[in-house]
């Protein structure tokens, strides 16, 4: 049995030409374009690369990064956290991210906005503000981004890392109050918080496909979102973190987790997944933020593990019906905590890890093939899920194979 039927579909289609007369014994070439799967890392260089104060050597270097990035991923992340979104209350940085919006959008990419609501990277100047101040800017936040980027960004992690919210006390000493969503959260409870903020969102945009999210893969997080479901909140995808500093979960832990949130037949995305292609974190670290070092390099021993370890969970992963995304964090080395847990080295080469995704991605997870039409004009098309490009000579059309489509008609 083929492992990956569940990405596949069988569409029957029915080819007229512009008469609308069936194209019998007609070959047609039909060609994957865009799977339905999202492939993604988070795309926080697009940011710099759109802007007019760049540097133009770097702005070369950050285009060849993009060029060969828009090959092989069809998804990205673009950051939205308060703190640096909007650094001073009323300017937030809404400009630059949506020229980067924008351009990915130009290019066919799916976005998501990363995150509404989260207690770390808070705002210094919402520390002053009460709880119910709090909770009306983060609504009327909700509602800015949404109108600004309704047409360019479809995913959002509405609220992140709710299990540890209330309990989030790591705050500078300067600071005159505790952290305001940590007090928001404290005050309203876990699920009255999530409900109101999930309900916002979806009347601000109700196409808009809205993530609870959370680095907390164990029951506490289950047991939030059935909490969550029961009090009827619209979650429309639960995602889970692992950034796998100190190694790879391994295959057993991988299924535990992905089994445990199965449960709720909701889509599912691993939205943050980091290898590490250098020195693993000492074990004993706790909070991975600890972690502080001057370098961090890359080595070819570390490299060849992260691929290997990068690709069996993407393996593992790409066979689950329940499993719509999956997210490797960082593109380029040295973003969070510098780790060297990006897909290409500093001078732009590709790490192994990013030639075998490449590999599954135009190779063993592709559809290009040559359909022949019958004396009725129709040929069954059986392929991955996601855009297609039918060509006939010079003449093209573009097709959808999702799980519901099982007849179309094209004209070419």
């Amino acid at each position: 049995m083929d492992k990956y039927s569940a990405r596949k579909s069988a569409c029957r289609i029915r080819f007229t030409d512009k008469t609308g007369a069936p194209l019998a014994n007609t070959r047609v070439h039909a060609l994957l374009t865009k799977h339905e799967f999202l492939f993604g890392t988070g795309g926080f260089f697009t940011l710099p690369l759109t802007s007019p104060d760049t540097d133009d050597s770097y702005r070369e270097y950050l285009k060849k990064v993009y060029a060969d990035w828009k090959q092989v991923f069809n998804y990205t992340t673009l950051p939205f956290y308060l703190g640096t979104y909007e650094p001073e209350r009323g300017k937030p940085r809404e400009a630059e991210t949506l020229r980067a919006a924008e351009l990915l959008k130009r290019d066919g990419k799916s976005i998501k906005g990363h995150p509404l609501c989260w207690h770390t990277v808070a705002a210094r100047w919402m520390y002053d503000m009460s709880e119910e101040e709090v909770l009306d800017y983060f609504l009327y936040r909700i509602d800015r981004e949404l109108a600004a980027f309704k047409h360019d960004i479809g995913y959002w992690d509405v609220i992140n890392e709710v299990v540890i919210m209330p309990e989030f006390v790591n705050e500078p000493a300067h600071m005159p109050h505790m952290n305001p969503v940590t007090r928001l959260c404290r005050k309203m409870g876990r699920v009255p918080l999530i409900k109101t903020l999930f309900e916002h969102t979806h009347a601000a945009d109700p196409g808009a496909t809205l993530l609870l999210n959370d680095f907390n893969t164990s029951e506490r997080y289950a047991r939030l979102i059935s909490d969550c479901l029961d009090a009827g909140t619209g979650i429309d995808t639960i995602g889970i973190q692992s950034h796998q500093h100190q190694g790879f979960w391994g295959m057993e832990k991988l299924a535990e987790v992905t089994e445990r949130f199965e449960r709720f037949a909701l889509p599912i995305h691993y939205t943050e997944n980091t290898f590490v292609s250098g020195q693993l974190m000492p074990p004993e670290i706790v909070d991975l933020n600890d972690y502080q070092v001057d370098e961090w390099p890359s080595t070819p021993e570390g490299e060849q593990r992260q691929a290997h370890d990068l690709m069996a969970m993407l393996d593992y992963l790409f066979a689950r019906p329940l499993v719509e995304g999956f997210t490797s964090w960082d593109y380029t080395d040295g973003g969070w905590l510098k780790a060297p847990s990006g897909l290409i080295r500093p001078d732009g080469s590709p790490k192994p890890a990013l030639t075998q995704l490449r590999q599954r991605l135009k190779t063993d997870w592709h559809t290009d093939t040559e359909l022949l039409t019958d004396e009725n004009g129709c040929a069954e098309l059986y392929g991955f899920r996601g855009e297609y490009e039918l060509t006939r000579g010079t003449e093209t059309a573009a097709l959808k194979l999702s799980k519901a489509s099982n007849e179309a008609e094209v004209r070419l």
